[in-house]
């Protein structure tokens, strides 16, 4: 292998601690073994970090790509304008899952072009990750270059997250998260540490940050409309728990949807019945609805939907609770919104419409408003209710963010937050899905407030930890 000569590993080294966070940051949202393309590649160590099962770096400097291709022999790095990619090339024929630019928005003639260009590199699963830095710190590492301690640079557009957001959509993506990160760009023991980690991740002083980023997707088809017999199937998991009064109106209200619907009651340790009612409108309902019966080994709402989860067929799943709180008449509405590709995620909402103060008093309505918010900011995310069952997703997407849920342990009693956070990390589309929320007319609510209250605060302190301090 040749000597490392390019200028650019002298000011990698120099700066080592910056570059081993964006190395932290976007393994955080990459898993190892997917096909990814890096646009500006430079040294090729980002790329090679992230693990891909096909790796391609572009570039125009023949001599850094020369370098990167000798240190990194099992990725394939090109000289080319990111203005006029050549997918005749063979590297460039298939499609990426993942598309990096990484401080290269700022050094491009045509910013709108060249994310033009890359849309035939793209499927609707493919996630653009955008990074570039702050325009606050212009001034800042204006200094920094002339004391020698950054690397001298060609005059940068600076953008703002919001410039970023636009010339994404005047592309044809839309965006799905955005964050700052890095208040101290330079390793000093300790406070490094406290800065980054403790300091930087608070509102208000997470706006200063010096790295700025952008997860975006392709737009969805806005004509999607196939016949039912076209569409994917769907799988509505029903957790049950003294609920014998609702069953049967489960089944009478719940639409058929796609091109099949499964039904999956799991119940949770009934006093009432529950079990048998389930039998007997399953036994009912033979050769008319595919209706299925699970029974919990574990206990709590979370057990139940993970149970019913890891035991549907169908390609979109759906949570509906069996107290009939949200009608199942509105379960097209989340089952639309993830088959067309309008999102990931659908989060149910009950948060738009009028609520009656026996189906949730005042004091939860604030509460839910609380937890949304905080989760809002520590995902990067937009939600409204973050505490709504109703949730509906990729039974694909669930399988990977099951994986992912074993690596963090049991975490989420309710069943709810390991699929947001899991959603977050993996970089689905999610969108609050407005429906009405009416009191129950059977049972009593299996919930303690005070007692789920501190709880949740314990998953919001879980979240920080992993999506601030990572």
């Amino acid at each position: 292998m040749p000597a490392l000569t390019h200028p650019l590993y002298y000011w990698r080294q120099k700066n080592r601690y910056y570059h081993e966070d964006l190395e932290r940051l976007h393994r955080f949202f990459v898993p190892a073994g997917l096909r990814i393309l890096e646009i500006g590649s430079g040294t090729g160590s980002l790329l090679n970090a992230l693990q891909p099962s096909f790796g391609v770096g572009i570039d125009r400097d023949a001599d850094i790509v020369a370098q990167a291709q000798a240190e990194f022999p099992h990725l394939h790095f090109r000289v080319q304008d990111a203005h006029t990619l050549d997918k005749g090339d063979p590297v460039l024929a298939e499609p990426f899952d993942v598309i990096l630019l990484v401080n290269t928005l700022g050094y491009l003639a045509d910013i709108q072009q060249v994310l033009q260009q890359l849309r035939r590199f793209c499927t609707p699963r493919t996630r653009l990750i955008l990074s570039h830095h702050n325009p606050l710190w212009e001034p800042i590492l204006g200094l920094a270059t002339a004391l020698k301690q950054r690397m001298p640079l060609p005059a940068a557009n600076w953008l703002s997250a919001a410039d970023v957001a636009n010339l994404l959509h005047l592309a044809g993506y839309e965006v799905i998260q955005q964050g700052k990160r890095l208040l101290l760009p330079r390793r000093i023991p300790l406070l490094s540490t406290v800065i980054n980690r403790v300091i930087a991740p608070l509102p208000g002083i997470n706006a200063l940050c010096l790295t700025e980023y952008t997860i975006a997707r392709l737009q969805p088809d806005p004509a999607w409309d196939p016949p039912p017999e076209q569409q994917p199937s769907c799988t509505v998991v029903i957790p049950a728990r003294n609920e014998a009064g609702n069953i049967r109106r489960c089944v009478e209200h719940l639409p058929e949807m796609g091109s099949r619907t499964e039904i999956i009651f799991v119940e949770g340790h009934s006093s009432d019945g529950t079990w048998a009612e389930i039998q007997r409108v399953q036994a009912e309902y033979q050769g008319i609805r595919n209706i299925r019966a699970l029974r919990q080994e574990g206990k709590g709402k979370g057990d139940a939907v993970r149970k019913g989860l890891a035991a549907a067929t169908g390609d979109v799943l759906i949570i509906l609770d069996a107290d009939l709180t949200v009608q199942a008449e509105d379960m097209p509405k989340f089952f639309r919104a993830v088959a067309s590709g309008r999102c990931d995620f659908a989060n149910g909402c009950r948060l738009i419409y009028p609520l009656k103060p026996e189906a949730m008093p005042r004091l939860n309505q604030w509460a839910n408003r609380f937890f949304a918010a905080l989760l809002s900011y520590i995902l990067g995310i937009r939600i409204k209710d973050s505490l709504c069952g109703t949730k509906a997703l990729w039974r694909e997407d669930y399988q990977q963010i099951a994986k992912l849920c074993q690596e963090w342990g049991d975490f989420d009693p309710f069943g709810d937050f390991d699929l947001l956070l899991g959603s977050a990390k993996r970089t689905l589309k999610i969108l609050d899905i407005p429906v009405r929320y009416f009191p129950r007319t059977y049972g009593r609510s299996n919930i303690h407030h005070v007692r789920e209250g501190l709880r949740l605060l314990q998953i919001c302190g879980f979240a920080l930890k992993r999506f601030k301090g990572y």
